[in-house]
């Protein structure tokens, strides 16, 4: 048993490593191409907390699954207010004062969590007195563009794939040292977010890294909505099927935002 557990604990780390890697790095290089909004909807999909789940699916029943999917609903609400203050943190303070102050932001907040008795309604409520604020307030802060058309060598492809796996690696790795609770919400602790910020602001600055954050805030709402047909479906349909829908529902979310924005864009140009 002890052997399956350590099996399943370091599948499900090269999961996560592979995963949140792959989508990091791709969404930098496409900020860096085409602007932070599409960066921004891509740095919203589930890439480690999907691949939480798919480890949770595999150890513990459909009930487990979708009680984890509410208080997932929970860190998703602290994960934008986490990219509200980087935005604001970004755009005159270096990288460290900026993720680190948002990081300590995110903790605090996620204490807060445990205050409350979450379910699918207050988690509803929650999402949407939290995310209204939240992008109000990032407002200022979206950009259409970065300004740069850069071309990566392959020592950089190789040095973002390598800060991505060793954050995600830790992150991991401390999750599985403080309790179920903090557990469940550090399987959307914002891994893959942190690491592209690390990327977006070394390379093209403060302004441009915060740009992306202001722009995720309506992405994320998709990701609640995800996470809450989780909770509905997984013991009425099964887990593997609740899982698929909700990463449906993420990537139907992000497709109605980038047509209404080219609505509102083709409607601007007459």
């Amino acid at each position: 048993m002890a052997f399956l557990a350590d099996a399943n604990f370091l599948f499900g780390l090269l999961l996560k490593m592979a995963m949140t890697a792959s989508i990091v790095v791709a969404a930098s290089f496409i900020v860096e191409r085409s602007g932070p909004f599409i960066g921004a909807m891509i740095a919203s999909l589930p890439t480690a907390g999907g691949a939480a789940y798919i480890i949770l699916a595999m150890e513990h029943p459909p009930e487990f699954i979708a009680a984890s999917a509410v208080a997932s609903m929970a860190a998703n609400i602290v994960v934008s207010i986490f990219a509200l203050a980087y935005a604001i943190l970004a755009q005159r303070n270096n990288l460290a004062v900026s993720l680190g102050g948002a990081l300590l932001v995110w903790f605090a907040c996620a204490a807060a969590t445990r205050l409350l008795v979450w379910t699918p309604l207050t988690a509803c409520i929650a999402t949407a007195i939290t995310f209204t604020f939240t992008i109000l307030a990032s407002r200022r802060f979206r950009t259409e563009g970065t300004g740069q058309k850069i071309a990566a060598t392959r020592r950089e492809i190789a040095w973002r794939t390598l800060i991505v796996s060793v954050f995600v690696a830790g992150v991991t790795t401390l999750s599985h040292a403080i309790g179920s609770f903090a557990s469940g919400l550090f399987a959307f602790f914002p891994i893959a977010m942190s690491s592209f910020f690390v990327i977006l602001h070394t390379r093209l600055g403060g302004p441009a890294a915060a740009s992306v954050a202001a722009h995720v805030q309506a992405p994320l709402i998709g990701l609640g909505l995800g996470l809450l047909s989780v909770h509905f479906l997984a013991e009425t349909v099964g887990v593997w099927w609740s899982l698929l829908a909700g990463l449906l529902v993420c990537i139907a979310w992000n497709m109605l935002l980038w047509l209404l924005r080219n609505a509102r864009r083709r409607a601007a140009a007459r």
